[in-house]
């Protein structure tokens, strides 16, 4: 009787690992089937554009690069020059049932002038032009119904220039570069007062925070 008794213990005992196991391959299978979307933003220096998406929920990832240019691998030297037709952008990973693209786009605008042309603030140049790069025509359906509302909201007294294009390669930029408000944030936060940025997004959108 005793040995039946443990016997029953031990089959009781594996019969529980197992679930366990298969609970845990379920929900690793789970996460590993969620589908995730990109998306590729220019808007001037990307030292300013990278902190305000980290701080969204369904936002999984951001790395800030070069884009929409002619230059294999380009370097931010290289792209400084503005002879490689690259613009600085972010590349945002996100999670399409926690945040939406339109979202994301609410935040772009917001952080950024869209009236000035291949200019952003003090920098100066076709790599600091505004650019939505669309990856489907879903994305571009989107970003151009978003920038028509942002025209019609009659917030700016030049015309909006922001282009929409496709998406093209996207080059990851130096490491020092990437979350640069965290490595750096005295001269980040110099930087972003100092070329006016956050004067001007202050301003801009000050009635909308009240």
């Amino acid at each position: 009787m005793k040995k039946i008794l443990i016997i029953l213990l031990c089959l009781f005992t594996l019969i529980q690992i197992s679930m366990v196991h298969a609970d845990n391959e379920s929900k690793g299978s789970n996460m590993n089937n969620k589908k995730l979307e990109k998306a590729i933003f220019a808007g001037g220096c990307f030292w300013c554009m990278q902190h305000p998406f980290d701080e969204l929920m369904g936002v999984v990832s951001t790395v800030v690069g070069y884009t929409g240019g002619h230059k294999l691998n380009p370097t931010y030297e290289e792209v400084c020059s503005g002879k490689t037709g690259h613009a600085e952008a972010i590349e945002i990973q996100y999670d399409p049932s926690l945040i939406t693209y339109s979202e994301l786009l609410d935040v772009f605008w917001r952080n950024i002038n869209p009236t000035t042309l291949n200019k952003q603030f003090s920098d100066v140049g076709t790599q600091y032009r505004t650019t939505i790069f669309y990856h489907n025509e879903e994305q571009k359906r989107i970003a151009e119904a978003s920038k028509d509302a942002l025209e019609k909201l009659d917030k700016y007294d030049k015309p909006i220039v922001t282009e929409i294009t496709p998406a093209s390669t996207f080059y990851k930029a130096e490491e020092y570069h990437q979350k640069y408000y965290e490595k750096n944030s005295v001269r980040y936060k110099l930087y972003k007062y100092g070329s006016g940025r956050d004067q001007y997004l202050e301003k801009t959108w000050e009635a909308d925070s009240e």
